[in-house]
């Protein structure tokens, strides 16, 4: 017998083609093959939301050859994702290809490894009917909000706009959190640190608690300088002293979410980048003679369950690399909203370090997969061990505390730290043997005044962690979401940080006003549970349809009567156009504000918005300023390109040269520091940035 096997993409297909043998044929859909035309609505609301699929344009050739070799096949297998979005492109290949959708045709695989491959092709299935329906369900909520929303927008506000339900959200978060920094009142406070020492020479800190064992914050100059006056006049006694032992477990290995997070975090990837580099460790990598190999399990997860077998493999690769002390093989316990349909996200083969997969891997495909490795490694490892010392010293009432730490057994830090759960009391600060009532020297008493700030902006790490525990769309559709909003021009992103434009601002008002529950966080999560229930069999699609569809209609018709049209009036510069004489004014694109002549159709010109950082090139003088790649990445560059070419990746500090060789200062995070760096490869000056909040 002949058997065709279809896969979404030409590189999964390269991968399991070599496990099946020669009776099977491996064919790549490259992706759906059929969709809702982008020409019209497509969605029959007064029948049952019946929607109406056509072929995707320029996949024709692509049906052609599938239904050829289906023709020619015994057996067709659909070996597409094992998630919703890959039930759907099953069922819309088994419409196309004519193949019974209640037949073991579908197969599934969490990781593209020889064994999970010829294991799944034992136990295929029929399609998951409500799978397909939740995928089903979420196209048409979609539809209905794009198609219906953004012609409204485009009558009202601006041609060319777009709402969609989930992305709407999204940007409304971005606003609210501006007018948190833009309504935001910062509040003096003031820190005292005691530096002290004993009669054997030792010294340490401690920092100023508060009276009477209760905490006293101190608001004022005035308030600070009464503790400071007592404080020097009393004599400092050590009143209590704590040892214990605490243990820091590993994190979990890693889901979607957290994945994107940490990238974005530790690497400096955009949640889109990392998902794409993910699919290719996924579907496989050619590692020399061993031919393609799938590196990682399938990466579209919300579940931190991993497989006994996965367990006792890692067990054993930490075990000869670190010993058995370093051995705590474990199961993580899902979220709330965790499906569980998946593994985590593993080497499919622990035993392959990344060192091992040098020679075969990108620069950036190794970085993912040695992050990817080590946290699952960590995961599987020791918690590691400290011992603390607590310390209260009483000075005339006042408390002041001091803490130490040492690290007793490294356990899984040997091989991972998360970025996140980094602190500064984590590094060994050792205390002298203190015991009570033991009488200290004050070597000097430092005061410090403080101001509150407001919360930050989202990066990309934060609001992909806002967005999954919200219950906002689901961590396979944060790349798409965070793109599309950029695209759009509803926010724009800058040092790494999201601020909402003029327009997502408006958008998001009007949708506020006239649409509550589109724009509503809670009924968004709402919604995204009950196509959870779809997916369980526990709902009924075209029911979720129309439970969402009457309201949303009546706010339409009040909308498109009540909405006054609003003008965007463009903002004028003082740069003035070449070609017409006309002040150029301030748009804002995909990649940010630039300059445009108001001309327009008649004058088409552009210029990129020069923003000057202050720091002067160290070739040629000129100012640095900011500028923009090809793909719309931030980067440092001389004002008088392209006669100098100086460019840098990381933002110049303005006003401030080395203090070892006067060369450039550069901004840089490491360990959840800011630093000013030296650019000058013989210095390499580093010194730490003070930041309150």
């Amino acid at each position: 017998m002949s058997h065709l096997v279809i896969v979404e993409s030409p590189a999964k297909a390269k991968t399991i083609g070599k496990y099946l043998g020669r009776r099977y044929t491996v064919k790549a859909s490259v992706g759906h093959v059929r969709d809702l035309p982008k020409s019209q609505f497509a969605v029959d609301v007064e029948n049952g939301f019946a929607p109406k699929y056509i072929t995707i344009r320029g996949k024709g050739a692509v049906v052609k050859e599938l239904r050829d070799a289906a023709k020619k096949a015994d057996k067709i297998y659909l070996a597409t994702d094992p998630d919703r979005e890959g039930e759907a492109i099953s069922w819309h290949l088994a419409q196309v290809l004519g193949v019974d959708p209640e037949s073991p045709c579908r197969v599934t695989f969490n990781e593209i490894t020889k064994n999970a491959v010829q294991e799944a092709f034992k136990q295929p299935r029929p399609l998951d009917q409500d799978l397909v329906d939740a995928q089903q369900a979420r196209r048409i909520l979609d539809r209905i909000v794009g198609y219906r929303l953004s012609p409204l927008l485009w009558k009202k506000v601006k041609k060319g706009l777009s709402a969609g339900r989930v992305q709407s959200v999204t940007v409304r978060l971005i606003c609210d959190r501006e007018a948190e920094i833009q309504n935001f009142r910062p509040e003096e406070y003031w820190t005292i640190t005691a530096e002290l020492q004993t009669d054997n020479k030792e010294k340490f800190t401690a920092d100023f608690y508060g009276r009477g064992g209760e905490k006293l914050p101190l608001g004022s100059r005035e308030e600070t300088e009464q503790v400071l006056k007592q404080v020097r006049e009393s004599a400092f006694v050590v009143s209590s002293v704590r040892r214990s032992e605490r243990r820091r477990n590993p994190a979990a290995p890693f889901t979607t979410s957290t994945l994107q997070q940490e990238a974005s975090r530790r690497l400096g990837f955009t949640a889109k980048r990392a998902m794409r580099l993910a699919q290719t460790l996924y579907e496989g990598v050619t590692l020399g003679k061993e031919g393609a190999i799938g590196l990682i399990t399938y990466m579209r997860t919300d579940s931190t369950r991993v497989s006994p077998l996965a367990v006792a493999e890692a067990e054993q690769v930490i075990a000869e690399m670190f010993g058995q002390a370093y051995v705590m093989t474990r199961q993580y316990a899902g979220g709330k909203r965790a499906q569980d349909a998946h593994e985590a996200i593993r080497p499919t083969f622990p035993g392959r370090t990344p060192d091992a997969l040098k020679p075969f891997l990108s620069r950036d495909e190794l970085r993912l997969y040695r992050l990817i490795w080590e946290r699952f490694l960590a995961s599987q490892m020791a918690p590691a061990v400290y011992d603390t010392v607590a310390a209260e010293i009483d000075a005339g009432g006042y408390t002041f505390r001091a803490r130490g730490s040492q690290i007793k057994f490294p356990g899984f830090l040997v091989v991972y730290k998360d970025t996140k759960e980094e602190k500064a009391d984590d590094k060994d600060t050792l205390l002298p043997d203190l015991i009570v009532s033991q009488a200290l020297q004050l070597a000097r008493l430092t005061d410090k005044q403080h101001f509150t700030e407001p919360p930050a902006r989202y990066n990309e790490a934060a609001l992909v962690k806002a967005l999954e525990e919200l219950g906002i769309g689901r961590p396979s559709t944060y790349a798409t979401i965070i793109d599309t909003i950029q695209s759009r021009g509803y926010v724009v992103r800058e040092q790494k940080r999201f601020y909402p434009t003029e327009l997502g601002q408006i958008v998001v008002d009007l949708l506020k006003e006239f649409f509550p529950q589109i724009i509503d966080v809670e009924f968004t999560a709402s919604l995204e549970s009950q196509l959870d229930e779809i997916e369980d069999g526990k709902a009924n699609w075209v029911e979720v349809l129309e439970e969402f569809y009457g309201p949303f209609k009546e706010e339409l018709q009040h909308a498109e009567a009540e909405m006054q049209s609003v003008e965007l009036a463009p903002v004028e510069s003082d740069v003035v156009c070449e070609l017409c004489g006309r002040n150029m004014v301030y748009k804002t694109g995909r990649f940010g504000q630039f300059l445009a002549c108001p001309g327009f159709p008649e004058c088409r010109n552009t210029k990129p918005l020069i923003k000057d950082t202050g720091a002067k090139c160290p070739k040629c003088q000129s100012k640095i300023v900011e500028r923009r790649s090809k793909k719309g990445r931030l980067f440092y560059g001389c004002l008088g390109y392209p006669e100098c070419d100086f460019v840098i990746w990381n933002r110049p500090v303005a006003d401030k040269s080395c203090p070892e060789c006067g060369g450039l200062l550069v901004e840089k995070q490491s360990g959840g520091k800011k630093l000013h760096v030296c650019i000058n490869q013989e210095c390499r000056h580093e010194e730490q940035v003070e930041q309150d909040g």
